[in-house]
């Protein structure tokens, strides 16, 4: 295996954020000798200093902010000074929104001084960290600026973070493994405010791009009371597509 996803967090939303049903520290990506961190939410520098396996934030390469939600950013400071060693390394590239740094910013300027580079996130460009290359297919349906991530590594790997679903999503990820943020148990209606993506929607993506593999994950209260594991079992047996959900600590190799 040249790689694999550690997931430090596997829970979303704003009730389970407050009471940490489930972990919401977001996820290390490892590829070669590359390090890559996306989406930093609450307890991530806990998450990783507490496991078992050695992970060193000091090792990481670079940080991915799919958009600004306190739910995938509230470590980012706080784990630039681990990665920067207190900031006395200059190190490391941040990839963000643009609004994650000029309106009502969460990554603030001291902690932007210890970056060797911060590179914007915008739709249809390409990015590099090391020997992580990836893609920023389409801006997603969210109240922030939000996109999310295809990386080019020994296999295509997609990730569909916060959205509503639009009809040409499945479109922008046609990878080999797709991971997708699947918050809430019922399909939203039209005029609901909440963007965000429901089983039902994971089902109509995950039969038009078919992966080799779909891992679903950033469950909302209902997933979460209902049972991710179950569900997976059930939407295998309807897809016919190999569906794992993911939870806290899981390591998902490629």
């Amino acid at each position: 295996m040249d790689g694999f996803i550690k997931f430090f967090g596997t829970g979303g939303a704003r009730f389970v954020v407050s009471k940490q049903l489930r972990a919401t520290g977001g996820l290390w990506l490892h590829y070669k000798d590359t390090n890559l961190y996306i989406d930093p939410g609450p307890g991530a520098l806990v998450r990783i200093n507490s496991s078992d396996e050695g992970f060193n934030p000091a090792y990481l390469d670079g940080i991915i902010l799919t958009h600004k939600h306190v739910d995938h950013t509230n470590d980012v400071n706080v784990l630039i000074e681990a990665m920067t060693e207190g900031g006395f390394k200059k190190r490391g590239i941040l990839f963000c929104p643009e609004d994650a740094l000029k309106e009502d910013p969460v990554v603030l300027k001291f902690a932007r001084n210890y970056l060797e580079g911060i590179q914007l996130l915008k739709e249809k460009r390409q990015y590099l960290l090391k020997h992580i290359p990836f893609t920023v297919p389409v801006r997603h349906v969210h109240p922030v600026e939000t996109y999310g991530i295809i990386f080019d590594l020994n296999q295509r790997i997609g990730l569909i973070t916060d959205t509503r679903f639009f009809d040409t999503l499945a479109d922008y990820y046609r990878v080999d493994c797709l991971v997708v943020n699947v918050l809430r148990s019922k399909p939203i209606e039209a005029h609901h405010p909440i963007d965000h993506l429901s089983v039902q929607d994971f089902v109509t993506i995950v039969n038009e791009v078919k992966p080799a593999i779909a891992i679903m994950t950033h469950f909302g209260m209902n997933i979460i009371n209902e049972g991710p594991e179950k569900l997976a079992e059930r939407l295998q047996k309807e897809t016919g597509i190999s569906i794992i959900a993911a939870y806290d600590g899981m390591k998902w190799e490629f």
